[in-house]
């Protein structure tokens, strides 16, 4: 499907009643993150893949300069892209879906990590969430877990790092690691079951299966 200029893959639609997971992708259709999910367990999910996402827009909160020579600023999108999603997005995926599904979670990796647990305090169209090797470094993002509240409480939140992330001499990215221990228990200690997992390697390895793993955790009750 082609919704609000994304193009949408869906896969498991037969799994009628299944619990329905978004994740936002920078390119590509994403079938390589549900062969992952059912290469570790079949479990009947649907796995709608958003692609086409203005990657530094639409899944900052706000802006942030470049972090490396030559990089892109983050513009901070997320507020509008929101709004797609609530509005016109995920009701055309309900629409394609045979049945309601279970609920609603929402997956992501990197900056699609950050998005998914920053919708948490913006929308209440998702229940359960992923953070795979999230950008929980994003600066002030700390500081807004602290000070507010989720829209509604979710069900159970997943986040997972690997063990190199934080290994580095950027001042900003070295932070990963202990935010997303505190962003972590911060949400449990609000009474939701959270949990947070360590993954062997770099930023770059292995980003399906970790994105699997996480599905797999949030949709295993």
């Amino acid at each position: 499907m082609l919704v609000e200029g994304k193009h949408i893959y869906i896969y498991g639609k037969e799994n009628t009643k299944a619990p329905l997971v978004i994740v936002n992708t920078f390119q590509g259709d994403g079938h390589e993150i549900y062969e992952a999910i059912q290469q570790i367990e079949s479990i009947p999910i649907v796995l709608a893949v958003i692609s086409d996402i203005d990657w530094n827009d639409e899944m900052t909160p706000w802006e942030c300069p470049p972090m490396f020579k030559g990089d892109s600023p983050c513009t901070g999108g997320a507020d509008g892209y929101i709004r797609k999603l609530e509005d016109k997005i995920v009701p055309t995926i309900l629409a394609e879906l045979n049945g309601q599904p279970s609920f609603v979670a929402i997956a992501g990796y990197s900056l699609g990590g950050l998005f998914a647990i920053y919708s948490l305090y913006k929308t209440d169209i998702f229940c359960r969430a992923v953070s795979a090797s999230g950008s929980m470094w994003f600066p002030g993002f700390l500081d807004f877990v602290r000070k507010n509240e989720m829209v509604v409480k979710p069900e159970r939140v997943y986040f997972s790092l690997g063990d190199k992330e934080a290994k580095t001499r950027n001042q900003m990215l070295r932070t990963v690691e202990d935010n997303t221990k505190e962003i972590c228990e911060l949400i449990k200690n609000n009474g939701i079951e959270s949990i947070f997992e360590m993954n062997e390697g770099n930023h770059f390895k292995d980003a399906d299966l970790r994105l699997a793993k996480g599905i797999k955790w949030i949709c295993e009750n």
